[in-house]
This record gives structure tokens, C-alpha cells and sequence, in this order.
């Protein structure tokens, strides 16, 4: 088992990550598998010769650094510049320039140089995200034929969307140099069927198959999970920590509504903020009895849509508390650093509503781990929101448009009344959706078609 990531999580566990995806893959990344990726390090040149380390665990990891220069235009230029704002249906953000994508298609075939050398004939080979969709063409190009699996965690979309990236043809050619594509959920399986029809003229099967220059290629529907048994555990014993105490003390008997993203444009955070205000302003019973708590840890500070989202961020946060806290209540608490996963296990059993709006999202694991860690006798409220992956599944959380402020501020003040009867009722239904659609579940289901032969 061959696991291909931008980044990779660090062979002592220390450092930085590959974060959710790491958990995700915990359970084929085991003694005998390989984990390749970027090292993390900018260098002069960016390397086609690999640094190979193997753990005490018996992965082995193997590391390729990248030049400054191919990073700007590879990482901050085409992937978070142009692929992710086109994928979560934010055009009016994408920016494309010829140079960012060459570099993108550079790295990717950095990637592939690296591996070929450490590949045995027999390997399969599990591609992830948008940062590596030519990767596969590229092995293709150095002769591999080995078993090519790739998996988008992010959201796909129709080809009124996709065209607008010139390069467009190109990526879905370049996808379909692989046996196995994965998506999140049916509708961006579809999405992706239907941009193969429009970029190279082929129809596929209703099974989702299809072929191109020779090749069967599957598509398929697998939602990621997480371990919801083993997560619940994990909260239920964070509820004491100290950090979880801390939390506590400062809520006195004040409810809680609890936010927790990455600080990105795709996860609707001002309009989350302005919902908040109106739950305030249209629910005046709330005020004084509730706290909002959102945590959105920094990422791509080096891209300007980000640097300005944390600074409207800030001004809306200032205006929310301005307008309403008092001399011993702030109602919004918003903090940008992050938390460790421990903490916030503790923060989300103690949270009385899980806030998860975000305006696109291919799954969102943070709605499954809010309800995992919730205390079943006395539950929490999940608010969710419709353009998340997730929602196909958690049906029984108050599934919200994240676009009207006025709705979510509604369904969150319903989540505050709402009996002990009906909380657990839809926690129980909830809990049973998580602990079937488990990280297990996820690799198993990709990997027994990714082996499975036309």
C-alpha cells in the first residue's frame, strides 16, 4: 500500500501533519505500507530523489523537498489559488495564470520521478486530493501500470464550473489515468461523470464506469469517517481535562456554541458570525445564558483572499460584541491559534450546539466528530449545513442554508429549547450514521475496488 499526500505525517508523530487525512488512514498505514509526499521544506531545487525513513511502526515514509519558487506557483499559485476556490464553486476568487499551472504540473511529475524508483511491481498506489490530480498521468507517462487509485476530498463541480479553468480538458484526462477515482458523495460523483463527457466525449456506464485510451476506469461514492466509538471514548475522558475545565469555569451556566474550522473563505464564517448576531437580536432570552466559541486555526496566510477574510472577521467579531456584551459577558469568543485534538474533544462534548455552516464542504469530519463526543443522556444539537457532504448522511441534524442568517439563527435557537426527549432521539439516530460510515469502512470500500481488475 503506496499513500500519496501533499503532506505527510511525521514518522516520530511530532511535528506537523498530514492531519485528518493521517487519522483517516490510520488503518492502512500500517507495518509493510508506504507514505509519500512533500517533507514540508522549500529548497533550491526541487528534489527527484527521494529521503526514505523507516518508523518504529514499519511504515516506511518517503519525502521529496520543493523549491521556493515551484511552491508559490504550485501550492499558493494553482492549487489554493485556482483548484480550490473552482472546486468549492467560488470562481469570483479563482485566479489562473499559465506559469501556475506549469508549476503544478512540474511538481506533480517531481512527485512521480520520486516514487518510480520505489515502487514494486505489485504496489497499489493511492493518490489523495486536488494537489496531485495529474500525478497518476504522470506515473502512467514513466511506464507504470501499476493498480492507480485517486481520492478527492474535496467537493467537484458541473462543467458550467469547470470550464472556466482553461486547463480544465487536461485534469480530466489527466484523472482518468487512473483505475479508481473517489469521491465524497453521489452528487460529486456525478459531477465529475458529467465534466467526462464534456472534456473528452466519452459517456460512461450508469455504473459509473468508463473507458478512455484503453483504460476501465471506476468511479466511485465512498464518504470518509472517523472512528466514532474510539472518538467518543477519547471525549468522554477529555470532559476532565484541564483545558476542558478551564472551558467550563468560564461558561458558568451559560449554554455553548461551538465553532471549529480552518480559517477559510469556503467555510462561511461571516455569515456565521451574522447569524449569531441575529440569534441575539431576534431571541433576546439567549443573551446573558449563551456564549459562541469559534475556533478557526490559521492556514495559507500567505494568500491575500485569506489575510483579508481574518480582517472582516475581526471587524464583524468587534461589532457583535460591541453592540452586545456587558460588563461581565462577551458573547463571542473567537480565537485564530489551534487547538490539540485532545482539547477539543473536551470542547465538543461540553458544547450544547455544534455550529458546522460551511458553504461548500466534500464531507466535513467535524459534524461526525461533534456528535461522537456527545454525552448520550444529555446530548447536543448538531446545525449543519446543506452544501456539506455530510449532510447527505446526518439527516437528522437541523440541516440549514448557511446563506440566510435569519434560518441558521432560527435553528439554533431551536437546538437551545429543544426537550431532552427529542436531542437524544436525534443523537441516537446520529451516533448509529457514525459509527457505520467509519475511517475503516472509507479505506476498505476504496480499496477493494482499487484491487478488483476489469
Amino acid at each position: 500500500m503506496v499513500i500519496v499526500s501533499n503532506r505527510v505525517p511525521s514518522p516520530s508523530g511530532q511535528g506537523a501533519t498530514a492531519g485528518g487525512l493521517a487519522v483517516a488512514l490510520a488503518d492502512v498505514s500500517t507495518k509493510g505500507s508506504m507514505w509519500f509526499g512533500w517533507s514540508g521544506r522549500r529548497a533550491e531545487e526541487t528534489s527527484e530523489e527521494a529521503s526514505v525513513v523507516l518508523s518504529e511502526s514499519g511504515v516506511t515514509y518517503a519525502t521529496i523537498d520543493i523549491a521556493e519558487r515551484d511552491y508559490q506557483r504550485f501550492y499558493n499559485g494553482f492549487a489554493n489559488g485556482a483548484l480550490w476556490p473552482l472546486l468549492h464553486y467560488r470562481t469570483g476568487l479563482l485566479r489562473f495564470n499559465r506559469p501556475d499551472y506549469e508549476a503544478y504540473r512540474a511538481v506533480n511529475r517531481a512527485f512521480a520521478r520520486a516514487l518510480l524508483p520505489l515502487l514494486r511491481p505489485d504496489d497499489l498506489v493511492w493518490i489523495h486530493d486536488y494537489q496531485l490530480m495529474t500525478m497518476g498521468e504522470e506515473l502512467r507517462a514513466l511506464g507504470v501500470e501499476n493498480r492507480i487509485g485517486f481520492f478527492l476530498h474535496v467537493p467537484f463541480v458541473p462543467p458550467s464550473f469547470l470550464q472556466v479553468l482553461p486547463s480544465a480538458d487536461e485534469l480530466v484526462a489527466a484523472l482518468s489515468a487512473c483505475d479508481v477515482i473517489g469521491l465524497q458523495t453521489s452528487t460529486d460523483a456525478d459531477m465529475f461523470l458529467k465534466n467526462v463527457t464534456e472534456s473528452l466525449g466519452v459517456h460512461p456506464q450508469p455504473s459509473g464506469h468508463y473507458a478512455y485510451h484503453g483504460r476501465a476506469v471506476a468511479v466511485i461514492t465512498t464518504p470518509i469517517g472517523i472512528d466514532a466509538v474510539k472518538f467518543s471514548k477519547l471525549a468522554e475522558r477529555a470532559e476532565l481535562a484541564p483545558e476542558a475545565a478551564r472551558l467550563h469555569e468560564s461558561l458558568g451556566n451559560r449554554k455553548l456554541v461551538l465553532g471549529v474550522d480552518r480559517l477559510d473563505y469556503s467555510k462561511g464564517l461571516p455569515l456565521r458570525f451574522d447569524a449569531f448576531g441575529r440569534l441575539l437580536y431576534a431571541y433576546p432570552q439567549h443573551r446573558r445564558a449563551v456564549n459562541y466559541l469559534q475556533i478557526a486555526a490559521r492556514s495559507r496566510q500567505e494568500v491575500g483572499s485569506y489575510q483579508s477574510l481574518r480582517r472582516e472577521l475581526d471587524r464583524r467579531a468587534g461589532d457583535i460584541n460591541g453592540e452586545f456584551s456587558d460588563f461581565d459577558w462577551v458573547p463571542l469568543r473567537y480565537m485564530t491559534h489551534p487547538v490539540n485534538r485532545n482539547a477539543l474533544a473536551g470542547f465538543y462534548r461540553r458544547a450544547n450546539i455544534g455550529l458546522v455552516t460551511p458553504l461548500r464542504d466534500g464531507m466535513n469530519l467535524v459534524a461526525k466528530e461533534y456528535i461522537a463526543a456527545q454525552d448520550p443522556e444529555d446530548p447536543g444539537v448538531l446545525v449543519l449545513s446543506r452544501f456539506a457532504g455530510a449532510a447527505d448522511e446526518l439527516t437528522e441534524a437541523l440541516i440549514v442554508n448557511p446563506i440566510d442568517a435569519d434560518e441558521v439563527a432560527a435553528a439554533i435557537h431551536q437546538g437551545l429549547v429543544m426537550s431532552l426527549e427529542e436531542r437524544r432521539a436525534r443523537h441516537d439516530a446520529l451516533f448509529q450514521k457514525v459509527c457505520h460510515t467509519t475511517a475503516r469502512l472509507f479505506c476498505e470500500t476504496f480499496l477493494a475496488h482499487l484491487r478488483t481488475r476489469p
